[in-house]
């Protein structure tokens, strides 16, 4: 693995994307975006991320926000799960951390939300630590370079070993840029590859690429197809939620937000895991955001 390295920062530097987050290194800010790009597009992040931090720059003008208040800038990334963490992290940060995001492992791991990769990514990007990251880019570039199928315990470690140290910042981001843009999931640009010559998966089927055969497609942590969005019940959660950042919203008149018709059984049910999650208050007849 360590002689895809060289040939990958050569390619990758020069071509690093320019993205707002990539100027500094403030732990939080850091944080924010990596909570924000999960399983979102990052043209939908940026402006987002800016309002956000224009809006929050430290944890404890989060902490103090209301969750509402959060939520409606939210509006629009989606998954406001994620938001209602980062929220919480805020608070966690601010009482366990006198308001300073940490810099381990251990603590970072232990706020609400904050996973192996963007605990990792917040030691690698703000503090440049020898850390590697593992997300959906990395883990598919590291299967298609094997030829195999990888666990997510097996893609961290070869990540660990083929980290050159002292480059942590680089490595991570042109590698995550060149899953994003040249080892994509559907159709990854081999002719273009700035290491074919090191790929097993390349070794064997060359540019007549083969998806069924493809060793990414069965590896932990990369993307997988989801679910039909159109009548799904994360899409009228959606509506729900779009609706209540603007206004409170009549029990008996959610089945016509969510675009359910008359099936007020499963708009209920919504709600209700909707009110689980944290992200909504159900008061008497009204529904509104906590």
């Amino acid at each position: 693995m360590n002689e895809i390295v060289a040939p990958l920062l050569a390619w990758g530097v020069p071509r690093l994307r320019d993205l707002p987050w990539r100027a500094t290194r403030d732990r939080w800010a850091v944080l924010v975006c990596e909570v924000m790009a999960q399983q979102t597009q990052v043209a939908r992040v940026v402006p987002k991320w800016q309002q956000f931090m224009q809006r929050w720059p430290t944890p404890g003008d989060c902490a103090q926000a209301p969750l509402a208040d959060v939520l409606r800038l939210w509006s629009g990334l989606g998954y406001p799960r994620r938001c209602r963490n980062l929220h919480l992290a805020a608070r966690a940060v601010v009482e366990r951390h006198d308001g300073v995001v940490p810099n381990d492992l251990a603590s970072l791991l232990a706020l609400p939300g904050v996973g192996p990769y963007t605990a990792r990514a917040v030691l690698a990007f703000a503090d440049s630590a020898d850390v590697a990251v593992v997300d959906t880019n990395v883990a598919r570039v590291l299967a298609r370079v094997t030829g195999t199928a990888l666990s997510s315990r097996v893609s961290q470690e070869l990540a660990d070993a083929t980290l050159p140290k002292g480059r942590a910042w680089e490595w991570n981001q042109v590698i995550i840029d060149f899953g994003a843009q040249v080892c994509t999931a559907r159709s990854p640009r081999c002719s273009e590859c700035a290491i074919a010559g090191g790929c097993r998966t390349y070794a064997t089927f060359g540019t007549s690429w083969n998806a069924d055969a493809d060793p990414a497609r069965t590896s932990a942590l990369t993307s997988k197809p989801q679910a039909r969005f159109d009548g799904s019940d994360r899409q009228a959660r959606g509506r729900l939620m779009k609706m209540l950042t603007t206004s409170g919203v009549r029990v008996a008149d959610v089945a016509s937000v969510m675009k359910l018709g008359d099936d007020d059984r499963r708009a209920w049910r919504l709600v209700q895991s909707l009110e689980r999650d944290g992200l909504v208050v159900v008061d008497g007849e009204w529904c509104r955001l906590p």
